[in-house]
């Protein structure tokens, strides 16, 4: 049961930093705590943690023009964070999750701001029949997060230039445009701010929980954890992750969502592989990679493997 509730508001724009800070809360958070964790990136696409991410955006020109890649710990699709954007992170323990609540805090904040808010599909919400918030979630141990973005002010073009995603996600939404499938608060409320939208979701989470929220700061915090956790997840390995000299790749379409298998056979036998998906389900890829390494190479062991997921349609 939740007792006590807790905000945090990072004044960094730095993603590295913002995903560390999120770490550490996950883990501090209490047995009785429900923490909102509110902030911004300057000009980052941030990826799924089994997602490729030469893949998912245009990273070297992303970074010739001074913004960062970036891996979270949770599942999912790439997002575009720049400084018109505001993120959210709710953190508490397993026996206090509950996605539905906090969902209506985001709902409540964005209502409260004259904008007619809803929840859609597996992680997305919407204003005016268009994406302005798409969600993600992480466990470790018993420790739960549920994150995701408001888009307040982003600068669309960005978005489109940096974002690279597959025509099949496109066809299965059916839109011809990443640009065409968001939009902003800001164009159904000329007068929303940054500023607006994290007060009304830090009074909208005291009104939800019926809590008075205490604050949570940097110097509250090991600055050494904070450090090497941020020195991680900055790491060229953390970001861009594991190579290998593949043979075959094999995109498919599960109802999980979607999977690229890059493979290396020997002989018929998967000797190595590496499995991305942008599935929320976090542990997905790892699951597939064991038990298709040392498999014979035919559609009938991938997709049996791929059943964790759902049907797969090649």
């Amino acid at each position: 049961m939740i007792k006590e509730i807790s905000y945090f508001r990072s004044s960094s724009f730095n993603p590295y930093q913002n995903l560390s800070i999120e770490e550490y809360l996950l883990e501090d958070c209490r047995e009785d705590e429900c923490i909102i964790y509110l902030w911004q990136n300057k000009k980052t696409v941030v990826i799924g943690k089994n997602q490729n991410a030469w893949k998912e955006c245009q990273a070297e020109n992303l970074e010739k023009d001074g913004g960062h890649v970036v891996r979270r710990l949770s599942g999912g699709g790439a997002v575009y964070h720049d400084t018109g954007n505001l993120n959210f992170t709710f953190l508490v323990r397993k026996e206090n999750y509950d996605l539905d609540k906090q969902l209506q805090v985001i709902i409540n904040a964005v209502n409260s701001l004259g904008i007619k808010a809803v929840k859609s599909g597996r992680n997305d919400i919407l204003a005016d029949g268009r994406k302005f918030s798409g969600n993600a979630f992480y466990k470790k141990g018993d420790h739960y997060y549920h994150h995701g973005t408001l888009m307040v002010d982003v600068d669309t073009g960005a978005l489109s230039r940096y974002l690279t995603v597959s025509d099949a996600k496109l066809k299965s939404k059916g839109v011809d445009s990443v640009k065409s499938r968001v939009t902003n608060l800001k164009a159904l409320n000329p007068e929303i701010t940054i500023e607006s939208l994290a007060e009304a979701l830090v009074e909208a989470f005291q009104q939800v929980y019926g809590l008075k929220a205490g604050e949570r700061t940097l110097e509250g915090m090991s600055q050494d954890l904070l450090q090497s956790k941020i020195d991680r997840f900055s790491s060229w390995e953390w970001i861009y992750g594991r190579k290998i000299d593949f043979q075959y790749e094999l995109t498919g379409k599960t109802e999980a969502g979607e999977v690229t298998l890059q493979l290396q056979v020997s002989s018929g036998i998967i000797e190595d592989l590496v499995v991305y998906s942008d599935s929320l389900d976090d542990k997905a890829s790892e699951k597939i990679a064991e038990l298709l390494r040392g498999t014979k190479y035919s559609a009938d062991v991938i997709d049996k493997a791929l059943a964790a997921l759902g049907e797969a349609k090649w």
